[in-house]
This record gives structure tokens, C-alpha cells and sequence, in this order.
């Protein structure tokens, strides 16, 4: 493997560590023990439930082509990934709200537990079937889980701005050092061990009734709206008008469906990206580097959330910079010449979009909490996990779509589609900022008035 690759990493490990080791009076904030366990029984469950996502990822299609199936067999199970999460993703974020979250993490177990048993057919319908329960498994991880915490927080009464530490040690470690460690075990078990691609799911499904364990045992019930008057119906009118209503809350799921759209079709780029011409490159290696690219992120987004930085101001800076580097292949692709030459090592364009990408994935490191902490402020408890799904359906039909167009387009696209959020974020700070002047003022009045009604 080049050195190039091990610069990269070790250049990234050792800005981590610095940032992480050298951690001042700031960064850090005064909480107490009874949150502090709140907060490492969150962070275990999470980081659980996403090393059963992460162990999963490397061996997917390579587990579709060792059954047999082309890649036009392999897009279209994919494709029903995304459209499940797209199709299902909304209503069982509404049955979260309505029947419980707790009850809904522990159906993403089941959920996922089962996609992982139909990874040992061959069978393309049982494996279109495992490919469904995922999308469904997929929409309750990223609504579910942070609806419960959201709610769980407020109900024990801890300081609001404590969530931001819960946010970032559970993006820090579950979508860094976890999918890393994921990815060397997944490796480890189908590859050294020898026990073949299926190995890794099956680890997935053990690490996943783990998480269901204490998750049972240790964690109490919440809901959004539990009465018996509203029925799945009038929860999504709940939902829809809240979005109708409050374009803070319109303006935070058109940002999040952008970014989240450009992030999971990045998934699919990057290696053909990087090896154009079938180069030798070491995906392993790279997607650990990608990782630790997003640890470096979280670690800065802990940083900037315990000086209490407003999150709607840097983020106008995070989501440019994300657009500049996935312009980058495109850039790259009209100025810097390619070889013709099949295989061989990554190219000059390929290092260089390959620094773009780590900047890239950095972003994502940032986003991750920062949204979280948005959406902790802006979307309301009763309706939270069904508008949450609402704004993945946009996101998840992006990435149906935009995988019909050549590669140069896609990235060009997304790149677009990240300016826009830039925008968008600006507006949502000026709003933000007029509601909050509005409030303060309406306070003041207020308080003026009360000496004279005793």
C-alpha cells in the first residue's frame, strides 16, 4: 500500500488525539453523575446498534455478487433499501411517537436482526425482503433513538444544553471509532478467519440483541402524543402542519434531506471516484480513513457546541465548504489529465480528491451533532420522530433518482445541493434570530407591566 494512504491516516490519528488530549476548561462543561450515567448508557446502546449497521456495510454487495446477481440485480436491491426507509420510514416514525419510543428502538433490533438472517439466502426474493426490513430498520435509527433521548433528557429534568454532549460522544464514537472497529472486525471475520462474507451479519445481528437487552432492561418508556384521540392520520396532519406552520422547522428538513441526500450518494461514489481506471486502491484503508475523518469532526463539533458557538451561524460555513470539495471530481476531472492505463496506482486527481473527500467526511463529523442539537430545539415532542421521517422521504428519493446520471453530474449536483443548504442555513438564522428578538421583547413589555398589576 502507498504511503500516501498511511500519511493521510496518520496525519488525521494525530490531529484527533491532539484535539481530544488537549481538551481545555472550555471544552469541557460541569454536569453531574446522575446525567453522566444517562449519558454512557445512551452512548453504549448507540454505539451498539450502530456497529450492527457498520459491520454490515463493506460486505453488502460484495455478498450480492458472490450469490450470483449483476449489478443491475444488486442497484435494484439497493434501490428497495431506500425506497422502504422512504415508503414504511414515515409511519413507523408515527407508531414511534404514538406506541412508544422504546418500543420502537426494539423493533429496529428485530427489524435489523431479521434483515441480517436472510443474508444466508441465495434467494433474491428473501433477500429483497431482508433489503426491505433494513429501510424500515434504517428510518427507526435515525428518528427512534434521538426522540427517546430528546424526551428522556427533558423528563429527568437536565439542563438543555447538556444534550450536546450526549450528541457529540455518541457521534464521536459511534460513527467514528465503531465504524472503524467494524470494519477491521468485519474484515477479520470473513477475510483472516476465513468464515466467508455472511460472517459480519451474523455478528451484526449478536451485537444488535445486546443493545435489545439493555435497552429492555434499563431504559423507561416515552412517548410524543399517546392519547387514544388521534389515530395514524391525524398524527401525520400533526406533523404536516407543524411543518406548514413554522418555517423554521420547514427550513431545517429541507437542509437536512440536502446534506443527508449528497452524504448517502457520496457512499456510492467515492470508489469509482477514486479508481476510474479499476486503480488499486485499498477501500478498507480508506473508509477507516473516512472514518477517523468524521471522528476529527465530531471532535471539533463538541468543541464548538461547549463554547456554545450558534449552531446556525458555523454550519452556513461547514455546508459551503462541503460543496467546494465534492466539486472537486468534477474540477478534477476537466484539469488534471487521466491515464488510459487499466490499474495501477491511485492517480494525482485520486490523491487529491481523496483529501477532498477526508475534508468532506470532516463535515459530516460536525453535522451529525449539530443537527441533532437544531432539531432538539425546533421540532415539537408530541409529532418528533414522525417529522423526523418526513425528512428523509426527499432524501431517500434523491438517491433513487440520482443514480441514473453519469458520475461528473452527480457530484456536480450535490454539490449544488449543498450550496443550497448553505443558504437555506443562513435563512434559518435570520428567523431564528427575529423570533428570538420578538420573544425577548415581548419579555421585557412583560416585566415592565408587572409593578403596575400587583
Amino acid at each position: 500500500m502507498e504511503v500516501f494512504y498511511y500519511v493521510v491516516f496518520g496525519a488525521l490519528a494525530a490531529v484527533v488525539a491532539g484535539l481530544e488530549l488537549g481538551k481545555s476548561g472550555k471544552d469541557r462543561v460541569a454536569t453531574t453523575s446522575a446525567f453522566n450515567s444517562f449519558k454512557n448508557n445512551y452512548v453504549l446502546v448507540y454505539s451498539l446498534m450502530m456497529s450492527g449497521d457498520w459491520l454490515q456495510g463493506p460486505y453488502v454487495y460484495y455478498l450480492y455478487s458472490q450469490y450470483g446477481f449483476d449489478k443491475g440485480d444488486i442497484g435494484r436491491l439497493f434501490i428497495a433499501g431506500f425506497g422502504s426507509s422512504m415508503l414504511f420510514g414515515t409511519i413507523v416514525g408515527s407508531l414511534a411517537d404514538k406506541q412508544g419510543r422504546k418500543r420502537a428502538c426494539v423493533t429496529y433490533c428485530i427489524s435489523y436482526i431479521l434483515s441480517c438472517i436472510t443474508k444466508h439466502s441465495p434467494e433474491y426474493r428473501v433477500l429483497m425482503i431482508g433489503r426491505i426490513l433494513g429501510g424500515i430498520a434504517t428510518s427507526l435509527l435515525f428518528s427512534a433513538f434521538e426522540s427517546w433521548l430528546v424526551a428522556e433528557h427533558n423528563k429527568r429534568g437536565f439542563d438543555p444544553q447538556w444534550l450536546s454532549i450526549t450528541f457529540s460522544k455518541a457521534i464521536f464514537l459511534g460513527n467514528g471509532l465503531i465504524a472503524i472497529v467494524s470494519g477491521l472486525f468485519a474484515n477479520l471475520l470473513a477475510e483472516n478467519l476465513g468464515f466467508g462474507p455472511v460472517a459480519p451479519f451474523d455478528a451484526a445481528a449478536c451485537f444488535l440483541a445486546i443493545g435489545m437487552a439493555i435497552i429492555m432492561s434499563s431504559w423507561s418508556e416515552n412517548y410524543g402524543d399517546p392519547s387514544e384521540s388521534k389515530d395514524l392520520m391525524a398524527q401525520f396532519k400533526v406533523a404536516a402542519k407543524a411543518i406548514a406552520s413554522d418555517e423554521k422547522i420547514a427550513l431545517l428538513g429541507a437542509i437536512q434531506s440536502l446534506f443527508e441526500g449528497s452524504m448517502y450518494t457520496f457512499v456510492f461514489l467515492w470508489t469509482p471516484a477514486l479508481s476510474p481506471n479499476e486503480e488499486d486502491i485499498p477501500h478498507g484503508f480508506i473508509f477507516a480513513t473516512f472514518m477517523l475523518s468524521s471522528m476529527l469532526g465530531s471532535s471539533i463539533a463538541s468543541r464548538l457546541l461547549a463554547r456554545k458557538l450558534k449552531v446556525e451561524g458555523y454550519m452556513q460555513i461547514v455546508f459551503s465548504i462541503s460543496a467546494v470539495t465534492l466539486v472537486l471530481p468534477v474540477a478534477t476531472n476537466i484539469l488534471v489529465p487521466t491515464s488510459s492505463v487499466k490499474g495501477g496506482s491511485v492517480s494525482i486527481g485520486g490523491s487529491l480528491q481523496l483529501l477532498g473527500f477526508c475534508t468532506f467526511e470532516a463535515c459530516v463529523g460536525i453535522f451529525w451533532p449539530s443537527i441533532m442539537k437544531m432539531r432538539s430545539q425546533y421540532i415539537p415532542e408530541e409529532a418528533r420522530s414522525t417529522i423526523m421521517n418526513f425528512f428523509r422521504i426527499p432524501l431517500n428519493l434523491f438517491v433513487c433518482v440520482v443514480n441514473a446520471f453519469p458520475i461528473t453530474v452527480m457530484f456536480g449536483m450535490c454539490s449544488i445541493f449543498l450550496f443550497m443548504a448553505a443558504i437555506l442555513q443562513r435563512r434559518l438564522m435570520v428567523v431564528s434570530d427575529q423570533v428570538h428578538k420578538s420573544s425577548t421583547k415581548a419579555q421585557e413589555m412583560i416585566g415592565e407591566d408587572e409593578p403596575l398589576n400587583p
